[in-house]
């Protein structure tokens, strides 16, 4: 975007035999004799972990499940109902190998 130096209206692009900018308050005209470009990176938003965090998981059950990633025999599990009330909760997991850490969820 650009401003008018004049009156520091945004200037408007005006498609005439060339490009050219123009201020639609006062007379300011400025023509376009190359191309000009702005790159504004994006940034990510963060999310935030919908289970809540590590702190959720420090007082979970275990239960005897084989996790897929490294073959450990038990995991933490917690049972979230993320549907409708008429639907079954959904249980996630995560291994309790802690070099692990594998999550995993069953409908």
């Amino acid at each position: 975007m650009e401003f008018c130096p004049t009156c520091s209206s945004l200037l408007l692009v005006e498609h005439a035999a060339r490009l050219r900018y123009f201020c639609p308050t006062c007379a300011y005209i400025y023509n376009i004799d190359h191309e000009i470009t702005k790159r504004i990176p994006l940034k990510n938003k963060e999310m935030d972990d919908i289970l809540g965090g590590e702190d959720a998981w420090k007082n979970c059950d275990r239960t005897p499940i084989t996790c897929a990633k490294c073959n450990h025999e038990h995991a933490y599990f917690m049972l979230v109902q993320i549907r409708s009330a008429d639907e079954p909760s959904t249980a996630f997991y995560r291994c309790c190998n802690p070099d692990c850490s594998y999550r995993w969820r069953e409908d």
